[in-house]
């Protein structure tokens, strides 16, 4: 008889847990404490003709164990994604666009058209960028991205440096660590064609994975117990007992704060490091203006005391339907912003939108929904210890915030759920029972 795991939270690391347990040969129960799966990036009912997401998220095409998981359940990112090659230019028109073919030496040319900035500062960056490759993109762990990139000309970091940092870790750069940064900019630009393009959803969150996901995993028997929250978590001679039921093992796949509550009798030392992040918001505004379309399906922005530093243009992305003008004006690192309030920031956001966009509005934009997540993402700072996935045996986490290279992204969610089954059947093995026994 198949041995039976508990997976706590159906987020996009529980999901990834539960398919890979279930591939592995495991009997899957799933446990989410809300209507529906997804966690932080899932779909929110505007009203019956309009869905939005609780934030608006983005992909990389070095998403791959992501986008392996997606057609794995039935989704294919072809179709639900829009690939762009990565562009960061602002409604003026100038920017930096990465062209067809490796990164690396796309990312090279770009840099060199860049006739805005000066020669010095293009072969200054181009220098510093062959630097960090020659160097294996490593940094010192205390380093921040603000230390690591002090002798790039000034626009060089506000235009590009500041603008790359939070969209990858949500963290300023004056807080965020050069190593983790580095990483990411490892593997966008070095891991082949396609590794930097952008992948923008055409459809709501859930339907990308946690859906597909939760549809894949009902298939194959699979218990999923919505609405349900594990209250608590005890040691058997052999096993584990959530709730009062019996189970051979159990992954942790909720946040770090539910993951500690519940291990904290069992791993206090692990409890202590999950329940030691901070966190940094991210606040998306959700703009309406009939008949308007913007040039491109994603804008950066200068925030200078403005709120948002990218905008998204819904309908475009879609290709028409109900999020036709419908536009997502995302304030990534927004914990200055959450403390002067939601309505502050709409209004504020509003403003930015009519000064940055001006002549492009078919009518006023308007706010539809502001939308904060308060804990979007732990502060990815230097030297910061995150919790390993194994906790005891038998007993592990999934989520983005666990030991990994990955900042607090889907793919880093991704990669710890299949992580976490890994550590969890070589535990068993070494036990001396398999999963199928």
């Amino acid at each position: 008889m198949a041995q039976r795991i508990a997976v706590i939270g159906g987020g996009w690391a529980g999901l990834s847990a539960a398919v890979s347990a279930t591939e592995t040969g495991y009997q899957v129960t799933l446990f989410e404490m809300a209507a529906q799966v997804g966690g932080r990036a899932r779909r929110v009912e505007h009203s019956p003709e309009l869905t939005l997401d609780n934030g608006q998220h983005i992909l990389i095409g070095a998403y791959r164990d992501t986008l392996a998981l997606m057609r794995r359940v039935g989704a294919d990112p072809e179709q639900l994604l829009l690939r762009r090659p990565l562009a960061l230019v602002g409604p003026d028109g100038n920017g930096l666009r990465l062209g067809p073919g490796a990164p690396a030496l796309a990312f090279a040319r770009a840099v060199l058209r860049r006739s805005d900035w000066s020669v010095g500062e293009r072969l200054g960056l181009l220098r510093t960028a062959l630097r960090w490759r020659i160097g294996g993109f490593t940094a010192a762990p205390q380093m921040t991205v603000a230390q690591l990139t002090r002798g790039l000309a000034p626009r060089i970091q506000l235009e590009l440096i500041e603008p790359l940092c939070v969209a990858a870790l949500n963290t300023p750069a004056t807080r965020a660590s050069a190593v983790v940064f580095l990483r990411v900019l490892r593997d966008a630009l070095f891991s082949g064609a396609g590794a930097a393009d952008l992948l923008l959803p055409r459809v709501p969150l859930s339907e990308l994975l946690p859906s597909p996901a939760a549809r894949w995993l009902a298939g194959t028997g699979a218990d999923l117990r919505y609405n349900r929250r594990a209250m608590a978590l005890t040691r058997q001679p052999a096993g584990w007992r959530v709730d009062g039921e019996d189970f051979d093992a159990v992954l942790l796949a909720c946040t770090a704060h539910e993951a500690a509550r519940l291990c904290q009798p069992h791993a206090p030392a692990w409890a202590a490091l999950a329940q030691g992040f901070d966190y940094e918001p991210i606040i998306t505004v959700y703009l309406r203006s009939r008949g308007t379309r913007l040039a491109l399906p994603m804008t950066t922005l200068a925030t200078d005391d403005a709120p948002a530093q990218f905008a998204f243009d819904l309908g475009l992305i879609d290709g028409g339907g109900p999020r036709e003008g419908v536009f997502a004006f995302v304030v990534s690192g927004a914990r200055d912003w959450v403390e002067r309030g939601l309505a502050a920031c709409a209004e504020a956001t509003l403003a930015q939108a009519h000064q940055a966009f001006r002549g492009q509005w078919r009518e006023p934009p308007t706010v539809l929904r502001t939308l904060a997540e308060r804990r979007a993402t732990f502060l990815c700072s230097p030297a910061l210890v995150r919790p390993p996935v194994g906790i005891a045996a038998g007993l592990a986490a999934a989520g983005d915030y666990t030991e990994g290279p990955y900042p607090a992204t889907l793919e880093g969610a991704v990669r710890s759920g299949a992580a976490a089954v890994r550590w969890l059947s070589k535990s068993v093995k070494q036990a001396g029972v398999g999963p199928d026994d």
